[in-house]
Parts: structure tokens; C-alpha cells; sequence
């Protein structure tokens, strides 16, 4: 019988894929989204329905039950605990984007600190009625920003990351800690993993791998910082859901986990390669890179391969394809004229 488990951010773009895998494997979903309007809400809304499609087409055991609401109403919450005895929490819900919350840095606090804090006290029982037995397991999604400007090289879980340079990656380090404190006081089994440079199919149209595509094919003005001298580790969404899944099967106390691929690569590349496949040229305006960013991102998950044996399969120009040809299909026909 497969497990219960409750995402957060569910019809967003690592939310949608966490959904997909785990109800194609059996389990129950339920998945929670305010839908807010970060990026266009249809987007979200398309998201779901393409789930939804993909389990009835393909008879997956599992099933998928949405709810529409914020991970800051403490009550909704709560209630979700009384109804349900969750095995796991993938806890994905977020304002997303380091540049972003430089402009509005409570609300980055607000959800990403008090909206986590709401799960945390639901899943060891101070909130709502949680049902007999064990809690369930925390998975917390944070970010590769929280290294900051660090000069350790691959990084390592064990920096001590105590120097965010936006709102954005100090609101998820401290809902981190907060993660600790909850095992640490209540036993309860969290695992946080670090996200680098996810990309793939539902990517949000904030990224980059999405805003080079509608700059080929609109003209929509997108900033290339550093002139493209910067290193991602870009890491296909496929592998970061296997990493979330198998920290679902695998309680680890509490750990801090890397998910990237481990292999740097340099952003003119990343933007070639989307050029080679659509057959365009993307004019991108130069800007010089914010102070909130930094020129290098590198995984070590070696730590991730121990413990979870996490092995990233899908290169960067087979991962570029793929995205390719959702966008052509989910993205391209509904896009206005290119501009001159």
C-alpha cells in the first residue's frame, strides 16, 4: 500500500513532477497551492490538469486530491492534520527568486519562515488534532543560495552558510534551522534539501532556460548578467524528484542534503544549446551581475549519493532537449508575435 503524503507548492513547477512520480508509484497526494500570481496563476492551473491527465491516460495506482490554499492559514493547516495522517510532508511552497525579495523582504519572511513554521507545528501535533502514531517526515526544499559568496568549492552541506546575500536565501536558512530545532525538540525526522539551478518541463517563466525561449521567439527584453560568465549547476527536475522520493522512503534524523548534479556549467553554454535546438538567436540585454548573486554554483552530493544513493541521470544538453519540446507544445502556439 503506498503512503500518504502531503506536498506543498503541488502545482508548481518541482511540485507538479513531485505529484506526477509519486502518484504513478501509488501513493496518495495531497497537494496544497495558493496559486498566487508570482507568475501567471493558468500556468499553474495547466500544471495540474497535465498531471491529472497523465494519471487517468496511463491508470496510475495512486490519486491526487488538490486543495487551493496558503500554507500561512495556520487553521487550513491544522484542519489538513486532522484529516489525514501523513507518512511525509514534501514541503515545496515558497516565494521563489533571490532578486525578487530584495524588493519585498517581509513577504519573503512571511511565507517561507511562518508558512514552514505552520508545518512544523502541525506535523509534531501543536496545531490541529494530529492523529495517533508517528509523525510524518519533513522534507524541506531550500536553495543553493544559502552558501552565499562562499569560497568553499564544491559546496558542502557542513558550511556553516551564515552570510545570505538576499531576503530570499536567509528566509530559507533560517526555516532550515527551524527544521533542526523541531528535531531536535520534538524527534522529528527532517530532511533539507539544497536545490541548485533546477530546469526542465513546467519550469516557471522567470527562468532562464524559459526567458531565452520567449526572447527568441517575442523579443521580450531578458537581462544576461555578467555578460554570461557565470557557472550553474543546472540539474534537471527529474533528478531533484528522485532525490524528494527517496528521502521519502529513507528518514535520516535530520540532514542537510545538496540536489544538483554536480557539474558546472557555464551560462553562454546553457544559452547556446537552447539556441542550436530552436533555431534562433537570443538577444539578450548585458547587465552586470546584482550583489545578491554570485558568479559559481557547484554541488557535492556525494553526502546525497550515500546516504540516498542519488545518482543524477539526465545530462544538461539531454535535459535542454526535453524542456525543448514541452515548450514547443505547452508554451509556443499561445505566444504573442515577436516584436521588432
Amino acid at each position: 500500500m503506498g503512503k500518504t503524503i502531503l506536498v506543498t507548492g503541488a502545482a508548481g513547477f518541482i511540485g507538479s513532477h513531485a505529484v506526477e512520480q509519486l502518484v504513478k508509484r501509488g501513493d496518495r497526494v495531497i497537494g496544497l497551492d495558493n496559486l498566487n500570481d508570482y507568475y501567471d496563476p493558468a500556468r499553474k492551473e495547466a500544471n495540474l490538469r497535465e498531471v491529472s491527465d497523465l494519471a487517468l491516460a496511463k491508470q496510475w495506482t495512486g490519486s491526487f486530491e488538490f486543495l487551493k490554499g496558503d500554507i500561512r492559514d495556520r487553521q487550513l493547516v491544522a484542519d489538513l492534520f486532522s484529516d489525514h495522517q501523513f507518512d511525509a510532508i514534501i514541503h515545496l511552497a515558497a516565494m521563489a527568486g533571490v532578486r525578487v525579495s530584495i524588493d519585498d523582504p517581509g513577504l519573503y519572511y512571511d511565507v517561507n519562515v511562518m508558512g514552514t513554521l505552520a508545518l512544523l507545528d502541525a506535523a509534531v501535533g501543536r496545531i490541529g488534532k494530529k492523529k495517533p502514531g508517528k509523525s510524518p517526515t519533513f522534507i524541506f526544499a531550500s536553495t543553493s543560495s544559502v552558501y552565499g559568496n562562499t569560497q568553499t568549492v564544491p559546496f558542502i552541506p557542513d558550511d556553516m552558510c551564515d552570510r545570505p546575500l538576499a531576503p530570499y536565501a536567509a528566509s530559507k536558512r533560517a526555516s532550515e534551522m527551524l527544521a533542526y530545532t523541531y528535531h531536535h525538540l520534538h524527534g522529528l525526522n527532517s530532511t533539507v534539501f539544497r536545490f541548485f539551478t533546477v530546469y526542465g518541463p513546467r519550469g516557471r517563466p522567470d527562468m532562464m532556460a524559459y526567458k531565452v525561449l520567449d526572447n527568441i521567439f517575442t523579443g521580450c527584453d531578458v537581462p544576461l548578467y555578467n555578460d554570461g560568465n557565470m557557472y550553474r549547476d543546472w540539474t534537471y527536475v527529474e533528478d531533484i524528484v528522485a532525490g524528494l522520493v527517496a528521502a521519502v522512503d529513507h528518514p535520516l534524523g535530520y540532514e542537510i542534503l545538496n540536489l544538483g548534479r554536480g557539474e558546472p556549467v557555464l551560462l553562454t553554454d546553457f544559452v547556446k544549446g537552447i539556441e542550436q535546438l530552436a533555431g534562433g538567436t537570443a538577444n539578450l540585454t548585458s547587465t552586470p551581475m546584482m550583489d545578491a548573486d554570485i558568479a559559481y554554483t557547484f554541488a557535492d552530493i556525494s553526502k546525497t549519493r550515500q546516504l540516498l544513493q542519488y545518482d543524477p541521470q539526465i545530462s544538461v544538453p539531454e535535459g535542454v532537449s526535453r524542456f525543448w519540446q514541452w515548450y514547443q507544445t505547452a508554451v509556443l502556439p499561445s505566444l504573442p508575435p515577436k516584436t521588432s
